[in-house]
């Protein structure tokens, strides 16, 4: 295998390794993807500013998001399936987060369960991912087990009452555990490492769902489910609702639009998400990297303002940081890792993006992320 440098790198081989139907769930937006693509390619077309003769000794990546001291302003985003990118995928990337010093954030459609993780990964607090289902007694609990896991925060995603159309999900029949039909089996035989990790581990279902919504004990498709499920009435009453029952610290993922950050605001929330989903959700929605500065500038001084959606180097995280985010959040990016070689790419996946933010950063003339601003910016690239 050759010297991985990169999160490309790092791509390449998970798509070698894990089954199409879950690396396709990844690497993946809906309708056209045309938004899944902005979210990063809009990254590209902002330019730095290098700066010379300047004293980069004792640089520093340290900051807090939510009042959490982190190695660098990034997190694991929460990101669904992440148990069938790689056998115990939650548990791994965990602690791959727990020993770089960066929060993770785990997914209510999650393989491995909030106890699991918790239990695997010796009581180390982490944030869960909520989302809102009809069911509001198992609302109810799922807050309540996170509680009890001593999670210390919860992200409450707004932007999927409804599912979008990942037109490769649907051309796969994506399903957990997959389903054994001939075009499947043919394919996880070329992915024997996967295989022979999933042979080593029960964990084959939705953790947070099977055996704890009535009637559930196996689930068919993740759209099914969705579309049965997931609360369309889904309003900012519930958000307090929510707020009122966790009573923790709160952050509501989904927001694109500064009308809705005002609203994020008004909800006592502790940190708001400037987020597409990843492009999974409303094809032709704007880049998450473009409409974070308009919402920085209509409520930043309120609320902690972070970012998530096309994030694949450390140059990505700094221009965020530039243009007023607090916080970032690396999906595909260590799903990639995660895929590619378990929890050791995701540990790999973490020290690209770290040493990447910390050569630019000093490229750039600071020494400290904390003081990164627009002027690392070249006038006329960024938006405004």
């Amino acid at each position: 295998m050759s010297v991985i440098t990169n999160i490309e790198d790092l791509r390449v081989l998970a798509q070698k390794r894990v089954p199409r139907m879950f690396y396709d769930y990844a690497d993946s937006g809906s309708w056209t993807e045309s938004t899944y693509r902005a979210n990063s390619a809009d990254f590209q077309s902002i330019k730095l500013r290098q700066r010379v003769a300047v004293n980069m000794e004792n640089r520093s990546t340290r900051s807090t998001m939510i009042g959490q001291d982190v190695a660098m302003p990034v997190a694991i985003a929460p990101t669904g399936l992440t148990g069938m990118q790689h056998a115990d995928g939650e548990i791994l990337a965990a602690r791959a987060a727990k020993k770089f010093g960066v929060p993770f954030t785990l997914s209510t459609m999650s393989i491995c369960s909030i106890e699991d993780v918790a239990a695997q990964t010796g009581g180390h607090p982490f944030w869960f991912q909520l989302y809102v289902m009809k069911d509001r007694d198992y609302i109810e609990r799922l807050i309540d087990r996170a509680k009890a896991a001593q999670c210390s925060a919860l992200v409450l995603t707004l932007d999927l009452q409804i599912i979008g159309q990942r037109h490769k999900d649907l051309k796969n029949g994506l399903s957990a555990p997959p389903k054994l039909t001939i075009a499947n089996i043919l394919n996880m035989m070329t992915k024997p490492r996967w295989g022979l990790g999933m042979l080593g581990t029960k964990r084959h279902g939705f953790g947070n769902i099977v055996g704890h919504v009535k009637g559930v004990e196996n689930m068919g498709s993740l759209s099914e489910w969705t579309a049965k499920q997931f609360d369309p009435a889904l309003n900012w009453g519930d958000v307090e609702w929510i707020k009122k029952r966790w009573g923790g610290k709160l952050i509501i993922k989904g927001i694109q639009d500064v009308e809705d950050a005002r609203l994020a605001v008004n909800s006592g929330a502790d940190a708001l998400i400037v987020s597409n989903h990843g492009g999974r959700q409303l094809d032709g929605a704007e880049s998450s990297i473009r409409a974070l500065p308009q919402i920085v500038a209509a409520v930043g001084q309120d609320i902690e303002v972070h970012m998530d959606g096309g994030i694949r180097s450390g140059q990505d995280v700094l221009k965020a940081r530039a243009l007023g985010a607090q916080g970032t959040y690396i999906g595909r990016a260590f799903l990639y890792g995660l895929g590619a070689m378990g929890e050791a790419g995701v540990t790999k996946a973490l020290e690209i993006i770290h040493k990447e933010l910390d050569l630019t950063m000093a490229f750039c003339g600071h020494t400290h992320i904390n003081t990164v601003d627009k002027g690392i910016l070249l006038p006329g690239t960024y938006p405004t």
